[in-house]
């Protein structure tokens, strides 16, 4: 199975948990790091190339920090062109159809905070439901995102502990069969 994980987070250099996803994914050659915001720093994204990187790969990750409730905005823009009418979905959009889609996400608030009676009213799952639309438009098996809640009170081990699992878990070949 063949793994591309596209990594949005626009200050990665700051960031401490997909910073330290980000290196863990890197000691594994089977998995291919596209990183949007280093390989666009004026955003101008090369539809050809990613159109062709996700053809070539049968699990797409994006991984990224949850901003204000959604992802961070190169990725919507990655999604608005790369995922075009006619390749992604539409008459003869197909390119996609069977593929595995996961999202990896951190949050800085605490588990608790996303869900009824939270602070946020919603729990991740909800709120993560247009990323789940989009899978089913685009025709890939949305699998179970991979969450990291509390970016802003994570003990070292905590993180250290949670890159190895996220890197079995997007490796991992029955996911949920």
């Amino acid at each position: 199975m063949k793994v591309l994980v596209i990594v949005a987070h626009p200050t990665i250099e700051k960031s401490v948990v997909n910073r330290a996803w980000l290196e863990e994914i890197r000691k594994h050659p089977d998995i291919t790091v596209n990183e949007l915001y280093k390989e666009y720093p004026n955003e101008q994204i090369d539809i050809t190339r990613e159109q062709r990187l996700c053809e070539e790969h049968d699990r797409i990750v994006w991984q990224f920090p949850f901003y204000w409730y959604s992802s961070p905005p190169l990725l919507k823009k990655w999604q608005d062109e790369v995922l075009t009418h006619g390749w992604a979905y539409g008459t003869n959009g197909n390119k996609l159809h069977k593929k595995e889609l996961i999202l990896a996400v951190t949050t800085g608030s605490a588990k608790e905070r996303y869900q009824a009676g939270g602070r946020n009213q919603y729990s991740m799952s909800e709120l993560l439901k247009p990323f789940q639309a989009t899978s089913n438009l685009i025709g890939t098996k949305f699998l179970p995102a991979y969450l990291f809640n509390g970016t802003y009170t994570a003990l070292d081990e905590e993180i250290k502990e949670s890159a190895k699992e996220y890197v079995n878990y997007i490796l991992a070949r029955d996911i949920f069969e």
